[in-house]
C-alpha cells in the first residue's frame, strides 16, 4: 500500500428537493395533508444523514445533477411540497453541507427539473459556499484525484430491460476513448453518470463506469405509472490513493413498502 493519504469522495445525485418524496431537510418537511409522506421524507433524510455520518471524514462531495425537482409542470405541481425553486435550491445546498466536506463539485441536471432557461443549480452552488467550502459547477467535470481521473456528468440513457442497463455505460466509455484518441481530450479512468436512479456498473482493466443510486424515494407519478425497472436509493463513495489504488462502495437503503389492499 502507498503511504499517500487516501481521499474520500462522496457522490450523491437526484435528490429532487421539493418533490414529495425528494431528499428533504427537516426544516422543510411539513405534514400538510399527508402525514405518511412526511414520515417517508423523514425516513429518507435520517437514512442519508446517518450513513454520511458513518463515513466521515469526507474530502470532496460531488452532487451529480437533478438536485431540485423544479416546477413539476407535467403533474400540475401536485407532487411538490414547494414550487419555490429558490427554496428547493436551499434544500439541496443543505443536503451537500451535511457531508461536511471542504470542497464540493456540482454538475447540472436535466432541463425539465433544473430550468429550461435558467440553471437553478447554479444557485445551489452559491448557497453551498459556506464554512469556507470551495464549490464549482459545470455540465461535465473532469476531476483528477491523486492521479485517478473521474468524468462526472448527470445524463445517460436508461433501459427497462435488466440485461440492457450496462449498454449505455459501455457506450459512454467508448466515446470517451474516441474523444481522447481523435480530439486529445483527457482519457477518464472512472466515468460516473446518474439520472436513471438505479445503480449499475461495468468495467475492465484500467476503467470503470457506473450509474449512481438516486436520493429520491419510490412513489413518483411518472415512475409508478410508466416504469417497471428496479431503482435504488442511496449513494456511492470512493477512497482514492492513486491511479492504480482505489476502492469504492455503494450504500443503499430499502424503500418502505406500500401497504397491500386486503379483501
Amino acid at each position: 500500500m502507498s503511504e499517500r493519504k487516501a481521499k474520500r469522495v462522496l457522490v450523491i445525485s437526484d435528490t429532487h428537493c421539493g418533490h414529495e418524496v425528494g431528499l428533504t431537510p427537516p426544516a422543510w418537511n411539513f405534514e400538510c395533508d399527508n402525514e405518511h409522506s412526511s414520515k417517508y421524507r423523514n425516513y429518507i433524510w435520517d437514512a442519508y444523514t446517518k450513513a454520511v455520518h458513518e463515513i466521515q471524514p469526507i474530502d470532496l462531495v460531488v452532487a451529480n445533477g437533478d438536485l431540485i425537482d423544479g416546477r413539476g409542470e407535467r403533474s400540475g405541481s401536485t407532487e411538490l411540497i414547494t414550487v419555490d425553486r429558490r427554496a428547493q435550491a436551499k434544500m439541496a445546498a443543505e443536503c451537500i453541507k451535511v457531508a461536511g466536506a471542504p470542497r464540493a463539485i456540482l454538475t447540472r441536471g436535466t432541463d425539465y427539473h433544473v430550468g429550461h432557461e435558467e440553471s437553478w443549480e447554479d444557485l445551489v452552488a452559491d448557497f453551498s459556499k459556506t464554512d469556507g467550502r470551495e464549490v464549482e459547477i459545470g455540465d461535465i467535470r473532469n476531476v483528477n484525484i491523486n492521479g485517478l481521473v473521474f468524468n462526472f456528468r448527470h445524463h445517460i440513457g436508461g433501459s427497462q430491460t435488466p440485461v440492457g442497463r450496462a449498454t449505455p455505460l459501455t457506450r459512454e466509455a467508448a466515446w470517451n476513448a474516441l474523444w481522447h484518441a481523435r480530439q486529445g481530450f483527457e482519457l477518464s479512468d472512472v466515468l460516473v453518470r446518474s439520472h436513471v436512479h438505479y445503480h449499475t456498473y461495468v468495467g475492465g482493466p484500467g476503467w470503470l463506469a457506473m450509474t449512481t443510486p438516486g436520493l429520491q424515494g419510490y412513489g413518483t407519478r411518472y415512475g409508478e405509472r410508466r416504469l417497471s425497472g428496479i431503482i435504488d436509493l442511496g449513494f456511492v463513495y470512493f477512497d482514492v490513493v492513486g491511479k492504480q489504488e482505489y476502492t469504492w462502495q455503494s450504500v443503499t437503503f430499502p424503500f418502505p413498502l406500500p401497504e397491500p389492499s386486503v379483501v
